[in-house]
Parts: C-alpha cells; structure tokens; sequence
C-alpha cells in the first residue's frame, strides 16, 4: 500500500506543478490577507496586540487551507475517481490525500508566518513550541477538510455541505492551535501546553483513523 500511496503522493505533486494557477492564488490570497491585515487592524501605527495577531495568523492560515484542500477531490472527474478505484486501494488513496494537503498546508503556514513575521513582527519567544503546534494544525485540518471534501464530492461538490460538516471539527482544532500558541508566544513552561498538545494530537488521530474507516465505504458508492 505504500507503494501506491508514494505513487498517488507524486501524482498529486506533478498535477499541482502542471496547475500552477491555482498554488499561485493560493499563495498570493496568503500575502494579500496578511498585508490587508497590517493596513486595516492598526499593525502599521503598532497597535497590533498579541492576542489579535495569534488569531488573526490562525485564521488566515484556516481559510488559506480551505481554499487548497477544497479541491482536493472537485478536481478529480468521474472517469478518474473510475481508474483509481481499479488500480488502487481506497485507504491508499485517502491517506495519499491527507499527506499530499499536510504538506501543501504546511508550505502555506510557513510562508504566511515567513510574511507575517516581516510584516507584522514576530512576538514568539518558544520558537520550537510554535513550530510543533504549526505542524499538528496543519495536519488537523488537511485530514478534516480532505475526509469532508470526499464527502462532499459525493453530494455534487455541495459547499455548503463542506463547510457544515467541517465546522464542528475544526473550531476545536482552531481553539487549541491559539491556546497552544499562545502559550509560544508568551513563553511559558512547555509543559504548560503539555496536556493541549497531547489534546490535540488526540483530535488528529481520530480523525485520522475516522477517514481511514470509512472512506472505503463511500468510496464504492
């Protein structure tokens, strides 16, 4: 199985390289959003507090995700999702997904820290702290978005679908991505943050294991 989840993972990455309108946007909504936040919150006379850029930087980082794991299977068309379902298993093809959004995911977090970090300053004192909760939010939400967009696809791409199904999973994924941060931020005793990030290494793991029993199912519907 790893085998063809290695092969699904290359396919993700030449198809994304071959569509390079579509990394370009996203990469391009993540700049915008943090330069419109500088103009528009007071970052640019230093009235930016640390509470409001935590949440501001998860929040874009949330909706840059989103818009790049929304697509992950609106873009497959039927005749394909017909090939893959007879030359590939459906938990390779579901874990493929989550590591190929993961790592798309993570480009994004960094960039977007990268450029909040010049734009706005960088006020995190536990850098390493800040990283490992980066990297947990990033896969929490690529599993939950790809499981739900899955779905989704199966209900004609319905949007609204997706964004009803994923509410309910990603705000506590989002809640303790800030709490944790927080805590980087400020510099605290990790563990303080201890018992949050196990929290949230629980939540990525259920959600995980949820997608890889039950895709098969809806995947030969």
């Amino acid at each position: 199985m790893w085998k063809e989840i290695t092969v699904l993972v290359q396919k993700e990455v030449t198809l994304e390289w071959r569509q390079k309108y579509a990394l370009n946007g996203i990469l391009l909504y993540v700049v915008s959003a943090v330069f419109i936040t500088y103009l528009s919150v007071g970052a640019k006379q230093g009235n930016l507090g640390v509470p409001t850029w935590n949440a501001l930087y998860w929040i874009i980082i949330l909706f840059s995700s989103v818009n790049a794991v929304a697509k992950s299977f609106v873009q497959e068309h039927q005749g394909r999702q017909l090939y893959y379902y007879t030359v590939a298993s459906p938990e390779a093809i579901i874990i493929s997904k989550i590591i190929y959004n993961t790592l798309l995911t993570l480009v994004l977090a960094f960039l977007g820290y990268l450029v909040y970090s010049i734009i706005l300053g960088n006020p995190v004192q536990d850098q390493g702290l800040f990283m490992l909760n980066l990297l947990l939010g990033s896969v929490g939400f690529s599993a939950c978005l790809t499981m739900v967009s899955g779905i989704a696809s199966k209900a004609g791409n319905n949007a609204t679908l997706m964004a009803i199904l994923s509410f309910p999973i990603i705000i506590p994924i989002l809640l303790m991505a800030i709490r944790i941060s927080k805590n980087a931020i400020d510099g605290l005793d990790r563990g303080v943050s201890a018992d949050k990030l196990l929290t949230l290494l629980a939540i990525n793991a259920i959600i995980g294991s949820t997608a890889y029993i039950l895709f098969p199912y809806l995947w030969r519907s």
